[in-house]
């Protein structure tokens, strides 16, 4: 009899500790991955713990994890921003013409990042006043904004000759390129808006429940509406660097760029359902694209290998993902 007692007792312990394990994998298992993956990069690679490649690094991250920042956001409401491409090209190819007709910088950068809210703000407005899913609305403004950037640039790129604008995608504050400043600083105020502010946490509650929020008084129309517009904001911003960097607009530029910032959120751990993840995560999810992009060129894998390795992350996240989210229901 006290064996069976015994047994008994043990058996909600185990239980505990199966569900703590499962909990503590899915909180930091995109923190797991990044620091294998690192350590496997730094065995096979000697430069790639160098201060020189891990600046290229988060260099070359900055743009997607600006983009997948606002992206984020959209996820979180169980939605999905596919023109953001398209509007960070947009933006780019008006600053360049701005800048190109002998304006200040002040109003070229003012003009580019109100022409990507404007977008950001027609894609919120088609999505929750006209009940058009957002797939549809987004994949519309992506060929508009498009066609609009190859004919406002004629199809050629803009030459931008401001040497002062080179310092944004080019210089340096304390030893630190300036699109990793801009970075850091954007996904530490989305950060704390998601986590401390009214607005954040209703991003959170329309994508778990949007009928129980609407039923609980928030504003879902003017939430949605405003999260599409910080996405085509960021997509804004992502286009100063961008076109600093290379001190030109390119008509092409962003393209397949909204699929890497969709990746960057899903490997972060947001659930595309809405409701789950956060923009720590999405940083990550960028920051293990990137070092996969960068330890398969120091390693000269062809590119063409390379699309098959991110696209292998890809689905071994979300199958992850999937794998967890069962565990938990279990």
């Amino acid at each position: 009899m006290s064996k069976v007692v015994s047994v008994s007792k043990q058996e909600p312990e185990k239980v505990k500790n199966k569900i703590d394990w499962i909990n503590f994998l899915e909180k930091y298992r995109v923190v797991l991955i990044f620091l294998v993956l690192c350590i496997f990069a730094g065995f096979l690679s000697d430069a790639f713990f160098t201060t020189s490649n891990i600046m290229n690094v988060l260099r070359q991250v900055s743009i997607i994890a600006i983009i997948a920042t606002g992206m984020t956001l959209v996820i979180l409401i169980a939605g999905i921003d596919l023109s953001v491409g398209a509007v960070m090209a947009f933006s780019g190819a008006i600053l360049a013409g701005v800048l190109t007709a002998g304006l200040p910088l002040w109003v070229a950068l003012v003009a580019s990042t109100a022409v990507g809210l404007l977008f950001g703000l027609i894609n919120g407005v088609i999505v929750s006043n006209f009940g058009v899913p957002s797939f549809i609305a987004t994949l519309a403004i992506m060929v508009i904004a498009r066609g609009m950037t190859l004919v406002y640039t004629k199809g050629y790129p803009l030459v931008v000759n401001n040497e002062a604008y080179r310092f944004i995608g080019g210089g340096k504050i304390f030893g630190i390129p300036v699109p990793i400043i801009i970075m850091f600083v954007v996904i530490g105020v989305m950060f704390w808006v998601l986590k401390y502010t009214s607005f954040g946490r209703y991003i959170y509650a329309i994508g778990g429940n949007e009928e129980a929020a609407r039923l609980a008084g928030i504003q879902v129309r003017s939430i949605k509406v405003a999260v599409f517009g910080i996405a085509g904001y960021l997509s804004a911003v992502s286009a100063m660097i961008y076109t600093s960097r290379l001190m030109s607009a390119q008509p092409t530029a962003g393209t397949g760029i909204e699929l890497d910032a969709i990746a960057a959120v899903i490997i972060g751990g947001t659930s595309l359902a809405g409701g789950k993840g956060g923009v720590i995560g999405t940083l990550i999810g960028a920051l293990i694209m990137g070092v996969l992009d960068n330890l398969l060129n120091l390693m000269n894998v062809s590119p063409f290998y390379q699309n098959i390795a991110k696209g292998l992350v890809i689905l071994i996240a979300v199958l992850i993902d999937s794998r967890f989210s069962k565990l938990k229901r279990s």
